[in-house]
């Protein structure tokens, strides 16, 4: 019988901390297979990278090209953080020097054409001459891909599309899904032509694959916390006779030789890249979640000024640190390490009054959240600008909101994402700022005083 080996991740976020395990790992693997006479792929299935990272953000990405280049990676699909954290020109080139290909059949320029480093699927031989057709798919954001300057597609259409003259073409189909357990699930039981389904997105884990009628689901978690693996068996009709899905724990791999070492050689290349100075403070801006902040006021003033809105609202916790002295791009990275975008939506008095009670709530402040962008810890208090509660009223620059009159609120966009003031923004008309983070917003700001 013919062994094809599949290895897999999913949503490393730049968690580099476990790198150095997972590429020792894919190096001696690949090679043992190879020495056995067996073919083995390598996969990622998107969201490899993510800005929070010094040395990510600091080559915009392109520096994690070469540690995928260094472990003989067969193909990638995007993940949201590439495609809708990165400005148009810097997801444009950021495989130019890429030694795998990039699948990823719902992704186009605003023209409807391909950009030249993308391919919605390609086709792989075995030593033995069976063919392996690999399609992907991302997360579609259709009005955030919009605003960079890409066409983002539904990608069931993508699949019906695409699976016909795959399935002409090969002897087995693998999909790299960075859409969710949830679209995953609905594929395998409505496309069975797909062999294996390699998921992303939710950060879900299938410890040992997961069958739905005829495809092998796999799924390898976040972080770098896990490997997947996947052996396909074929018989001379090249049908898949016997498959098998297994993750690896990485903290249960062999230790790296000089392991910290590494780790702690991409942080600083980062950190002196991100160097230079921008600014000076001659007074500390000090930061704290739970309390209004001559820093957090900053930040709020500076994304209201930004959009140009009649107010604006953040919260405190999105700050993680004080900036003092001499200021570096690695210093707002390190105390706003968000990729997160201003929003504005425009609300009646009434509406806006109805979030500024529900952000006073305590609960709120000190709520944990995870996803949505958010790299802290808690949401923390809420800091207004042109906001302020005078004799018991809410005032706009000194005057009496009016119920009925509309207003301008520009906020954090991880607000209009989740489930916060869900009876207010739900069904708001939403108008998105990209590609500027918060932090970029910020040293805008701090360069002006």
């Amino acid at each position: 019988m013919e062994t094809i080996h599949i290895y897999h991740t999913n949503d490393l976020h730049s968690h580099l901390e476990n790198w150095p395990r997972i590429q020792q790992f894919l190096k001696q693997n690949t090679r043992r297979h190879r020495q056995n006479g067996e073919d083995v792929f390598i996969f990622d299935i998107g969201d490899f990278i993510d800005r929070w990272h010094p040395y990510t953000e600091a080559t915009m990405g392109k520096g994690s090209i070469h540690l995928l280049n260094d472990c003989q990676y067969d193909a990638v699909t995007i993940g949201n953080n590439e495609g809708v954290n990165l400005p148009h020109d810097n997801l444009n080139h950021l495989y130019d020097e890429a030694g795998f290909d990039v699948v990823t059949a719902n992704l186009y320029l605003e023209n409807g054409q391909y950009p030249d480093w993308i391919r919605p699927y390609t086709i792989y031989r075995t030593k033995r001459g069976t063919r392996i057709g690999v399609l992907g798919l991302t997360a579609p954001f259709p009005q955030l891909y919009q605003l960079l300057g890409w066409k983002v597609t539904d990608p069931f259409s993508e699949l019906e599309k695409w699976l016909k003259p795959l399935k002409k073409e090969t002897d087995i189909i693998i999909l790299l899904s960075h859409l969710g357990i949830r679209d995953d699930e609905r594929i395998a039981a409505q496309f069975p032509e797909i062999d294996v389904l390699l998921g992303a997105h939710t950060h879900h884990v299938f410890e040992k694959g997961k069958i739905i009628h005829h495809t092998l689901l796999g799924a390898a978690g976040k972080f770098g916390y896990y490997v997947g693996e996947m052996a396909l068996k074929l018989n001379d009709d090249k049908k898949i006779v016997q498959r098998q899905a297994v993750v690896y724990n990485v903290e249960e791999l062999p230790a790296v030789h000089d392991e910290p070492e590494q780790i702690n050689g991409y942080f600083e290349k980062g950190k002196r890249l991100l160097g230079e100075n921008i600014t000076f403070l001659p007074q500390p801006l000090p930061a704290d979640p739970f309390a209004e902040t001559e820093l957090s006021k900053l930040l709020c003033l500076a994304v209201k000024e930004w959009c140009q809105t009649d107010c604006a609202m953040i919260n405190a916790g999105l700050l993680l640190g004080p900036l003092s002295g001499s200021v570096t791009d690695y210093d707002l990275l390190a105390i706003c390490p968000h990729p997160i975008n201003p929003c504005v939506v425009e609300l009646t008095g009434r509406e806006l009054l109805a979030v500024f009670e529900q952000s006073k709530d305590v609960s709120l402040h000190q709520q944990q959240i995870k996803g949505l962008g958010f790299r802290g810890n808690v949401i923390g208090k809420f800091v207004y600008a042109g906001l302020e509660v005078s004799a018991q009223r809410l005032r706009l620059d000194g005057k009496a909101l009016e119920p009925d009159a509309s207003y301008t609120l520009a906020l954090p966009d991880m607000f209009t994402f989740g489930h916060f003031f869900k009876d207010v923004l739900v069904h708001k008309q939403k108008q998105y700022f990209l590609p500027e983070f918060l932090r970029d917003i910020l040293k805008w700001k701090l360069q002006q005083l």
